[in-house]
């Protein structure tokens, strides 16, 4: 439903950012457009122009997109709690990333180095001895090349690859 508002708010945000309009009749368009989809419009921020500037334009962005907010429903205020941490965790680090991208790497949005340095990954591999024991192995996948422009744009490094642990029938030891 939520996504459907959202929608329907987007299409008249659009409709209504092509006509030539006065900046009251702006406002009377945008306070119609409030009424109409209220759930919708608290994900958006839209800023309309000062009465010193152009009349005829205003502009929107979705504040909660890249982050894929739904709703989930707990009962137990520890998991409300620990999920309202985790969630405003995971935006104060979309924001920071937003922020550090803007400096660097102007034209790179957060979903797209995300989904960019998601082919990076992170693995165990298990290698069984002789004598019963495991040698396991954390790495990462190595970076390409468009990987390392990223990284070096942004001043980042992947940690060196850790050495390798030993297990013995199940139990972990370590060196």
């Amino acid at each position: 439903m939520r996504r459907r508002q959202l929608k329907g708010l987007v299409e008249r945000l659009k409709k209504t950012a092509t006509m030539e309009l006065t900046r009251d009749q702006l406002l009377m368009k945008l306070g119609a457009a409030k009424s109409d989809y209220p759930s919708a419009w608290r994900l958006m921020e839209v800023q309309v122009p000062d009465a010193s500037q152009s009349q005829d334009t205003f502009a929107f962005k979705d504040l909660k997109g890249d982050l894929a907010l739904r709703p989930i429903y707990h009962q137990l205020k520890g998991r409300i709690d620990a999920h309202m941490f985790v969630s405003f965790l995971a935006y104060c680090s979309h924001v920071t990333l937003k922020g550090r991208l803007r400096q660097a790497a102007p034209g790179l949005t957060t979903r797209a180095l995300l989904e960019k340095l998601a082919a990076i990954q992170m693995l165990d591999v298990h290698f069984p001895t002789s004598d019963g024991r495991e040698l396991v192995f954390c790495r990462y996948t190595q970076p390409e090349t468009d990987h390392k422009m990223i990284l070096a744009q942004l001043g980042w490094e992947l940690p060196p690859q850790s050495p390798p642990r030993i297990s013995s029938q199940g139990a972990l030891l370590l060196d």
